[in-house]
């Protein structure tokens, strides 16, 4: 599902995380990403060319986005009974030629990360830009059946286990959030 938050967000959020991503991308704050996690990450430029930095929901931006996500994470669980108890987001970039192969957010089968949220914070993105999200069928036929422009205020919602993607490579700079919806509690600190 395609909807745009624009109108949802508070004046001035979207350019006010533009400039939060920016500014880690500038200074090289982000990391390069991988793919699993733990002790099964593995960050293999052949499928995924990412840079990432986690939100912690600690500048005045994130905390408004944070407001925004869990009113999101209420609907969905109130409305289609999900059991959302909680959500994690990153910031991404996507430079001139990065790219993301077809994969899916969450193993199948997992039950932790149930539906995926995707922001794009990119003003005047054109077709010549590339960086657009391909989404496939969910059955095996692996039939495309849309693509999205990484426009400013658009927002992507799908199920993480059920819907394969990718991203095709950027030929400018390409930021964006995403965030999973996650019916696992929180991790308790060892």
């Amino acid at each position: 599902m395609e909807l745009d938050l624009t109108p949802r967000l508070p004046a001035g959020l979207l350019a006010a995380l533009r400039n939060e991503v920016a500014i880690l991308d500038k200074t090289e704050a982000m990391s390069r990403a991988g793919i699993g996690r733990g002790s099964d990450l593995v960050k293999d430029r052949s499928v995924r060319r990412d840079k990432i930095a986690w939100l912690d929901g600690y500048s005045e931006p994130q905390r408004l986005l944070f407001e925004c996500l869990e009113q999101i994470r209420e609907g969905l669980s109130r409305r289609l009974y999900l059991g959302l108890k909680r959500f994690e987001a990153h910031y991404a970039t996507y430079h001139p030629g990065d790219f993301y192969k077809r994969h899916l957010d969450s193993f199948r089968g997992r039950a932790s990360r149930v539906v995926s949220l995707v922001l794009y914070l990119n003003e005047d993105w054109g077709l010549e830009d590339g960086g657009e999200l391909r989404v496939f069928s969910a059955a095996d036929s692996g039939q495309m059946v849309g693509q999205v422009r990484p426009e400013a205020g658009r927002a992507v919602l799908f199920l993480s286990e059920q819907v394969p993607h990718e991203v095709l490579p950027a030929r400018r700079t390409r930021y964006s959030i995403a965030c999973w919806f996650r019916q696992d509690e929180v991790p308790l600190p060892l």
